[in-house]
């Protein structure tokens, strides 16, 4: 007598892996080893698509673009600003002239630093580190930098870095580079001053000048740089009697309005690259309240150091030990971490459960089902099926994070403490093991109801009544998910945890939050009992309707033969 395997890859002769199945169908088999043929048919299958490799590699790739892409724009697409600066006034130009060069020297240095770290030789950065000497250049301080601007005063007098002491320092490095080190190229300059057409000149009242320039602004014509045709990002205009329209005092309180007088006239059909405007703003601003504490007989010094002084604020912790209770960059990655991780299982169980459908349709629609259903029971079959698709999943998944953390423990180094801190935080805590628990109870809920939704539907679009309903309910996390973090164990995060479709993913998101032990544990008997009882629910729908044919069943339909043991026959 012929085994059910056997009988199962005979019968399956029209499917494309006969040859596969009856290699396999040697020996006699169980149930079980009817399910895992079947998965493992299912995992081949699907791992020969097109969509299984780009959903392999998809992930990998943005996460790769995501730090890498914004990086090399920065340092190499990030387009030249050319611009024009009339100040009738006089006042201004050597200040905004100043903290344009000094910006662009602490683009050198750091990018001198990163070079530092990339191309020394190994147990010598921190020495070579020091040759750069980046203590020179103070960190911005947006209070000061707001109030007397930052670099006016002994920091505007102050020339940029000379040229020649940077090779300097270069020649200093050198013992501690690698031979191979290639030569450092410093950035170029963002922004550009260009002098005004030739037909233009500053002393023209501000409405000649506006009207003469704009066609340069629009694009419509260029100015010659170097013997190039660029375009004019940005015209600054300052007109003579700047300091009668300075707003002093109370009149300075709120948002200026469409009336306000105009002071300094920044042109630009660039709207989303304000770098430059606000660079300007800090430089005049910052030289106008430095001229008028001096008018007022006010030590500008004194004010820095004024503005200088602070009570620090530290962030504790009361839940970490004794003398450790200071919250670092690492605790605070470790707070919002789980909000990647929630959204990367939402991604993962809906896509797979999405391909789960999609084979199940396809299937039925070809009359494949038959066929299978010939030598092997539905159980059997929709056994094999959850299966295979959640090895599909885990292998997905499994690439993911193994990409996630490959691209942190490359970027891990002195020059990005966040990559480092966030390395640390992964390596250290329970978030994978957290997400692989609730990716697979996830998968098989939201499995259940996707097979069940597949097994009475003939095509994707009679599908799509159902879909919409699923998908609505499904982006409760995401809509939730930057607000659960803040208020890890409060009333709305509970409520949630304890709705089985929603579990998995505000239980992730409460994952580094140390939720109490009663809902850690509840919520995962919870899922088990959920998952086992719609699994079992999914079993008798796929049974009944995986062979039905005509019009999807109506909701009470299909709540009649959970009761009932019987099989419609075929467009009933």
């Amino acid at each position: 007598m012929r085994t059910n395997c056997q009988r199962y890859a005979d019968k399956a002769v029209r499917a494309p892996y006969r040859s596969w199945a009856k290699k396999r169908a040697v020996l006699p088999c169980s149930p079980m080893k009817n399910a895992f043929i079947i998965a493992l048919r299912e995992y081949s299958d699907n791992a020969k698509t097109k969509g299984f490799w780009i959903g392999l590699t998809f992930i990998p790739l943005l996460l790769f673009g995501s730090i890498q892409v914004p990086l090399w724009i920065e340092k190499k697409a990030a387009p030249i600003r050319h611009f024009v600066f009339v100040d009738q006034s006089g006042k201004f130009e050597q200040t905004v002239a100043a903290r344009l060069d000094r910006a662009h020297d602490r683009r050198v240095r750091e990018a001198l630093n990163e070079y530092t770290v990339r191309y020394s030789k190994p147990n010598t950065v921190k020495h070579a580190l020091t040759k750069i000497d980046l203590e020179r250049i103070p960190a911005p301080n947006r209070r000061v930098d707001d109030f007397v601007g930052g670099l006016t005063g002994p920091e505007a007098e102050r020339p940029a870095e000379d040229p020649g002491s940077r090779e300097a320092q270069l020649l200093q490095l050198k013992p501690y580079l690698r031979e191979n080190a290639p030569p450092f190229i410093e950035p170029k300059r963002i922004f550009h001053r260009v002098p005004l057409p030739k037909e233009i000149t500053p002393d023209w009242d501000m409405p000649s000048l506006a009207r003469e320039l704009k066609p340069y602004l629009r694009g419509d014509k260029r100015i010659t740089v170097d013997g190039q045709k660029v375009r004019l990002h940005a015209a600054i205009l300052i007109p003579a009697d700047v300091d009668q329209k300075i707003v002093r005092g109370a009149s300075a309180s709120g948002a200026p309005g469409l009336d306000a007088p105009k002071g300094i006239e920044y042109w630009s059909g660039n709207l989303a690259d304000p770098q430059l405007r606000d660079e300007i703003e800090r430089a005049v601003n910052g030289e106008v309240r430095r001229r008028e504490a001096l008018d007022r007989g006010l030590d500008v010094g004194a004010m820095r150091n004024v503005l200088q002084t602070h009570v620090p604020v530290v962030d504790l912790n009361p839940q970490k030990e004794a003398g450790q209770e200071t919250v670092s960059l690492a605790d605070r990655i470790r707070q919002w971490s789980p909000v990647a991780f929630v959204y990367l299982l939402w991604l993962a169980i809906f896509s797979i459960v999405q391909m789960l459908l999609n084979n199940t349709i396809e299937e039925k629609s070809n009359r494949l089902i038959e066929v299978l259903l010939s030598s092997v029971t539905p159980g059997e079959l929709m056994m094999g099926k959850l299966m295979g698709i959640s090895a599909i999943g885990l292998t997905l998944v499994g690439a993911w994070l193994l990409a996630m953390v490959g691209v942190l423990a490359w970027k891990s180094s002195p020059e990005s403490e966040l990559a480092s801190q966030a390395f640390m935080v992964i390596r250290t805590s329970n978030l994978l093991p957290a997400f692989l628990i609730y990716f697979l109870l996830g998968y098989l809920l939201y499995a259940g109801i996707f097979l069940s939704i597949g097994s009475v539907c003939n095509s994707l679009k009679e599908a799509q009544s159902y879909m919409s309903v699923i998908t609505m309910m499904m982006m409760a996390p995401l809509l939730t998910m930057m607000f659960i973090p803040r208020d890890p164990n409060g009333a709305l995060a509970t409520i949630l945890s304890w709705i089985p479709i929603y579990t998995p993913f505000i239980m992730m998101n409460r994952a580094m939050a140390d939720p109490p032990l009663f809902d850690l544990i509840g919520t995962l008997v919870l899922m088990l009992v959920s998952a086992g009882w719609v699994l079992w629910l999914a079993g008798k729908i796929f049974r009944i309707g995986i062979l039905r044919t005509g019009q999807p069943p109506k909701l009470l339909e299909m709540l009649s033969w959970l009761r009932s043991d019987s099989t419609p026959r075929n467009g009933s």
